[in-house]
C-alpha cells in the first residue's frame, strides 16, 4: 500500500484529500506547512508528495526544490490556483512529476497519482537496468547472456529511447521507444546507423567514466522532423578500455504540447481578465450615472432647476469619461507620458464625492472630502489621477461594505494637503474591514483581489501604474478590522 504525504496549510483541504485518498486505498501523512512537510518526508519517506503551491513562510516550490535535493527521484505533485500558469511550468522545470488544478477533482488526482506510480516504477527499472549494464562489462563471458535476457525486458519495457553501440560506434541495442523516437526500424538502425549522426551530444568529448547529464536537444527523425528530446549519456569501459557508448532519449513532444496548450489557456485567462478590468471601470461609471440619475429625478419630482442642471452635468460628465475608458484600456498596454495641466486638487475630491455619495449614502457609509484651501491649483493629468483616486475611494466604500463589524458607524474620507514645498499628498482612509500583513504584501500583484469572485485584482494595478506615471508613489497602512489608509504623494513642480 503506497503511502502519500499531503501538505497544505489549510485543514479541511488536507483533511478532504486525506480521506478521499485513504478511501482509494492509500495511507496519508499529512502537514500544515512546508517545513513540516519536509520533516515528514525526512521521516516517513513516502512515495509520492502531494503539496498546494501557495502556503506561508514556505511555498510549494521550495518544498519541491528541498525534497528533491533530499531525494532526486521523488515524486511530487504541485497542486495550483486557477489560470497559475507561470508557477505551474516552473514547478514542471524543476522535476515535479504533474501539476493539478484547485478545486482538485478526483478524477485529476487519481490520473496524477497513477502518472506518478508510473514514473516511480520507470525509474526503478532504469535504475536497475544502469547498475546491471555497468556490471555486464565486469562479469565472465558465462553470465552474460543470462543477464543480457533481464537487461532486454528493462530495455523493451522502457518508456525511454535506449540506444547502445560497441567500441567503433555501431548500433547493437536499439529498442521500441528508440524507434518511435528516431522513426528507423532496429533493423535498419544496427545495419546502417553511426550512432555519431545521430546523438545530439558527442560522448567522445567526455572524460573517463564521466555520465553526461540529462539535457534538452532537438535530435533529426528518419523524416526530417525536430524532435525534443532530454538526452543523457555516457562512455562504457572495461579493463581502461572503451567497450560501448549508452544513450537515453526522453521524448519531449507530449510536454511541449502540453506547456503549447497552457500557454493558450493563460492567453484565453489574460482575455478575461480584461475583459473583468472593464467591467470594474464601468462601474465606477455607472455609480456616477446612477447619482446623476438620483439627482435628475428629484429636480422633476421637486421642480428644481439647479438640481436638474446639476444632475445633467453628472450624467454628462460620465458619458464622457465612458468614452475615456475605452481610450483607457488601449493605452493601458504600453507607457504614456501623462498629459499635465493646471487643476484643483480641491475640485478633483469634490468631483469624486459628489460622484460617489449616493452609493455611499444607500449602504450608512459617511463619506468626506477636505482640502487645504490655501493649496494652489496643481500640473497633474486629472484624467488619470482621478481615475486612481475614484478606484482607492470606490475599494474603501467596499472596505466598509464588507466589515463583519454591524455595530460600526462606517466612514470614508479623502483628504489632500501640501507635504512639502514640492509635494502634495492625496490619503484616502476608511475605518473599514482592514487588511492583515499578508494581504498587504500581495496588494499590487497582478490580478490579486480580496474581493473573491467579485474583483478583478486589476483596480490597484492600474492605479499603481497612473501614479508611477506621475513620477508618484503609493503607500498603504492598514490593521484587520480597523481600517486601511492609502496615501498618494505626487510632485507639485514640473519641468
Amino acid at each position: 500500500m503506497e503511502t502519500i504525504l499531503i501538505i497544505d496549510d489549510e485543514q479541511d483541504i488536507l483533511k478532504l484529500l486525506s480521506m478521499s485518498l485513504m478511501a482509494d486505498g492509500y495511507q496519508t501523512v499529512t502537514a500544515s506547512s512546508g517545513k513540516e512537510g519536509i520533516e515528514t518526508f525526512k521521516n516517513k519517506k513516502p512515495d509520492i508528495v502531494l503539496t498546494d503551491i501557495k502556503m506561508p513562510e514556505m511555498t510549494g516550490l521550495e518544498v519541491l526544490k528541498n525534497i528533491k535535493e533530499i531525494d532526486p527521484s521523488a515524486q511530487v505533485i504541485i497542486i495550483t490556483g486557477h489560470g497559475d500558469v507561470d508557477s505551474a511550468i516552473e514547478a514542471l522545470q524543476y522535476g515535479a512529476s504533474d501539476f493539478i488544478n484547485k478545486p482538485v477533482k478526483n478524477e485529476a488526482l487519481a490520473v496524477a497519482i497513477k502518472r506518478a506510480k508510473k514514473k516511480i516504477a520507470i525509474n526503478r527499472q532504469l535504475q536497475a537496468y544502469t547498475e546491471d549494464l555497468e556490471l555486464m562489462c565486469n562479469i565472465a563471458i558465462e553470465d552474460f547472456e543470462r543477464k543480457n535476457k533481464f537487461q532486454e525486458k528493462l530495455i523493451q519495457s522502457s518508456t525511454d529511447g535506449i540506444i547502445a553501440t560497441d567500441n567503433k560506434w555501431k548500433i547493437v541495442i536499439f529498442n521500441p521507444e528508440a524507434e518511435k523516437i528516431f522513426g528507423y526500424k532496429k533493423s535498419e538502425a544496427t545495419r546502417e546507423l553511426d550512432a555519431r549522426d545521430i546523438y545530439p551530444f558527442d560522448l567522445t568529448k567526455m572524460s573517463d567514466n564521466q555520465v553526461f547529464p540529462y539535457k534538452e536537444f532537438a535530435i533529426k527523425s528518419k523524416t526530417g522532423e525536430e524532435i525534443p528530446v532530454k538526452f543523457s549519456g555516457r562512455i562504457l569501459y572495461e579493463n581502461n578500455k572503451i567497450v560501448g557508448t549508452v544513450g537515453f532519449f526522453q521524448d519531449l513532444r507530449e510536454i511541449k504540447r502540453l506547456e503549447k496548450e497552457l500557454l493558450q489557456s493563460e492567453r484565453l485567462a489574460a482575455v478575461g481578465q480584461t475583459v473583468a478590468g472593464l467591467a470594474h471601470c464601468i462601474k465606477n461609471i455607472l455609480h456616477g450615472l446612477k447619482g446623476g440619475g438620483y439627482i435628475l429625478d428629484l429636480g422633476f419630482k421637486k421642480g428644481e432647476t439647479e438640481k436638474f442642471e446639476q444632475g445633467w452635468r453628472m450624467v454628462k460628465s460620465n458619458i464622457t469619461r465612458t468614452a475615456d475608458l475605452v481610450f483607457d484600456l488601449l493605452s493601458y498596454s504600453k507607457e504614456r507620458e501623462p498629459e499635465y495641466e493646471p487643476y484643483s486638487p480641491k475640485k478633483l475630491i469634490k468631483e469624486i464625492c459628489d460622484l460617489l455619495q449616493e452609493n455611499a449614502k444607500e449602504h450608512n457609509i459617511e463619506l468626506l472630502c477636505e482640502a487645504d484651501h490655501l493649496l494652489p491649483e496643481i500640473f497633474i493629468d486629472s484624467r488619470s489621477i482621478y481615475r486612481a483616486l475614484l478606484n482607492l475611494t470606490s475599494n474603501a466604500i467596499d472596505a466598509c461594505m464588507y466589515d463583519h463589524d454591524l455595530d460600526k458607524k462606517h466612514k470614508v474620507s479623502i483628504t489632500v494637503k501640501k507635504e512639502d514645498d514640492n509635494t502634495v499628498a492625496f490619503e484616502i482612509k476608511d475605518n473599514g474591514a482592514g487588511m492583515t500583513d499578508e494581504v498587504k504584501k500581495k496588494l499590487f500583484g497582478s490580478f490579486f483581489s480580496t474581493k473573491g469572485a467579485k474583483g478583478t485584482g486589476l483596480g490597484l494595478l492600474v492605479t499603481q501604474k497612473l501614479i508611477n506615471e506621475h513620477g508618484g508613489t503609493i503607500e498603504v497602512e492598514s490593521e484587520e478590522g480597523k481600517g486601511s489608509a492609502f496615501i498618494i504623494k505626487l510632485p507639485l513642480k514640473r519641468d
